[in-house]
């Protein structure tokens, strides 16, 4: 029997609104640091923002490799087998201690990474402290990832939502100790913030695990039953499939830096406009992220069962489901462009400029919406190599490359500055949407002809 398309979106809805929530908590604690920071002054600021920038590339490349924990306990609570989702929360375990201490040395030597960025002895010195002090927090974010993937997978995001939730809560008060001085504390600025991060994350990271050695719906999964030692099968099934995840962050968030560097060289002005439109860009993005994420979730069930039809149909109404709304935001995105910019900034010369970049945000969206929902789809079924290249190819390739020649160089004419790399950025999102979509076609037909 066919399962009904309702209860299907009810599925969908009832697992992505906690985890937007969680998603947009996080973003809200990268913004709490930039205002508070500004505040300071500017050398401080950008210690924040160049700081932040060499963190994320090292920490999101390694946390995508536990990312291949959901889809693998998904199949396991879809097919029953919650002893051995236990097994493998414990092996992923390790696999994020070993990842936090090669990216805890890389912080703590950030010596090639800052020899690119040529910055002052003053800000390069806080830059210094706020990395050494991230990096004591390393272990526990990995750590929390491991819960992240672990809940998730088992249809259980509303936990890492409210640990967020409360990190978001903190952030003010404990940042404001750290870096303004407070309770016998001298303050630290920049490096203060990062403490607070680092001491926020310990925090949620043992109420996370807390909560799932003690709650009823956890319990039976018998995380905390046994000590297991490094099971080298299971790591390297784990890796095999985490590796090209890890890589595929890698390559996006290494594109989308890269872009802000080259507009960089256009002038303050096209740098504002562009920091607009990837702000932009990015809040309306994780609606249909987090669709993605359930949807990959839901179909990693339906797969651990066998229900290949449901999987397949999960797939067909989550695409509908991310592209409609993104249709609606883009939509929104282009009518109220000018009033979107004149929020973020009063320089009329700079709005000018971002309403141009939001226009074709407001395409760029429809396709990385559908690209975001699909390659989530995609990791339910366990397929995640074919995305790394698609990846690849396209966002360094016909984004970044693309966007260097259009933007910047009259290969094709005047160069378009700005809006060029936007506009080789909507092209390589589009392609890569196109051959991703054609892709879990072709996935799941074979999946449904082998069952």
């Amino acid at each position: 029997m066919s399962p009904s398309p309702k209860n299907i979106y009810s599925e969908l809805l009832h697992l992505a609104w906690p985890m937007l929530i969680a998603q947009l908590a996080v973003m809200a604690g990268g913004v709490i640091d930039t205002i508070m920071a500004g505040r300071l002054g500017a050398v401080d600021l950008a210690a924040v923002g160049i700081g932040t920038s060499i963190y994320f590339t090292v920490f999101v490349t390694a946390m995508g490799v536990l990312l291949a924990l959901t889809p693998t306990v998904a199949h396991l609570h879809g097919s029953g087998e919650r002893e051995r989702v236990g097994e493998e929360v414990r092996q992923s375990v390790w696999l994020a201690l070993l990842f936090a201490a090669i990216v805890m040395v890389i912080l703590q030597h950030p010596d090639p990474l800052l020899g690119i960025s040529q910055l002052t002895p003053e800000v390069e010195a806080k830059v210094r402290a706020y990395l050494d002090n991230l990096s004591w927090g390393v272990p526990a974010a990995m750590l929390f990832r491991v819960f992240y993937g672990f809940s998730t997978g088992i249809g259980r995001p509303r936990p890492v939502m409210v640990l967020n939730l409360i990190g978001v809560i903190a952030k003010v008060p404990v940042n404001a100790i750290f870096m303004y001085g407070g309770l016998g504390l001298a303050p630290q600025g920049a490096p203060g913030c990062a403490a607070a991060t680092t001491l926020i994350g310990w925090l949620l990271c043992g109420l996370a695990w807390s909560w799932s050695a003690r709650n009823d719906e956890y319990i039976p999964y018998a995380v905390f039953r046994c000590f297991s030692p490094p099971r080298w099968a299971i790591l390297r099934q784990q890796f095999k499939l985490g590796l090209p995840i890890g890589a595929t962050y890698l390559v996006d968030v290494t594109a989308y830096t890269f872009m802000a560097l080259f507009i960089a060289r256009l002038g303050p002005t096209l740098s504002a406009a562009h920091q607009i439109a990837g702000n932009v860009g990015g809040v309306l993005f994780m609606l249909p992220l987090s669709i993605g994420h359930a949807a990959g979730v839901l179909a990693g069930h339906a797969l651990g069962a066998s229900d290949r039809m449901r999987a397949q149909q999960t797939s067909r109404l989550a695409l509908g489901l991310g592209f409609g709304f993104a249709l609606f935001a883009g939509s929104a995105v282009w009518w109220s462009a000018a009033t979107i910019a004149a929020l973020y900034s009063a320089d009329q010369t700079v709005q000018a400029s971002a309403v141009i970049l939001l226009h074709i945000v407001a395409f760029y969206h429809l396709a990385d919406a559908t690209l975001g929902v699909t390659v989530n789809v995609l990791r339910g079924y366990r397929k995640t190599t074919v995305p790394m290249a698609v990846f690849a190819v396209m966002l360094w390739g016909v984004g970044l490359f693309g966007g260097y020649l259009l933007g910047l160089t009259d290969t094709f004419g005047a160069p378009h500055g700005a809006a060029g790399f936007w506009i080789a950025a909507a092209a390589a999102a589009a392609l890569a949407a196109m051959l991703m979509v054609t892709y879990l076609a072709r996935v799941a037909q074979v999946v449904q002809v082998a069952e």
